[in-house]
């Protein structure tokens, strides 16, 4: 088949297929680089909660009997509450919580 009973678009991928192969036949390697890494930033964060908890524990049972003043919480027993908060507190203690974004990884200890 000639190129003159040919279409253009066929005429046309002919010759790019001719050019492909010619480039292929220098035995010169193609060179593939792999598409570069986002730079990630690493934060890391700790949280002492159990030396906080520790220091202000002694206000808390200080504090604990104006909970029977404020209305949202009448009902419930102010030292116990006091107490229950702190035992989550200490609950918490060697969780660690990572987030992983695009561009960044956010890790949070507690401790």
């Amino acid at each position: 088949m000639s190129e003159a009973n040919m279409s253009e678009g066929r005429a046309f991928f002919r010759a790019q297929l001719r050019t492909a192969v010619r480039e292929a036949q220098t035995n010169q390697p193609v060179r593939v680089h792999p598409p570069a890494r986002p730079k990630r930033t690493a934060i890391r964060l700790w949280l002492p909660l159990t030396p906080v908890w520790v220091l202000l524990a002694p206000f808390a049972l200080l504090f604990a009997p104006v909970l029977m003043f404020i209305p949202s919480t009448r009902g419930l027993p102010p030292y116990r509450t006091a107490f229950n908060l702190g035992a989550a507190l200490f609950a918490l203690s060697g969780t660690v919580i990572d987030v992983d974004a695009r561009d960044v990884i956010v890790r949070l200890r507690i401790f």
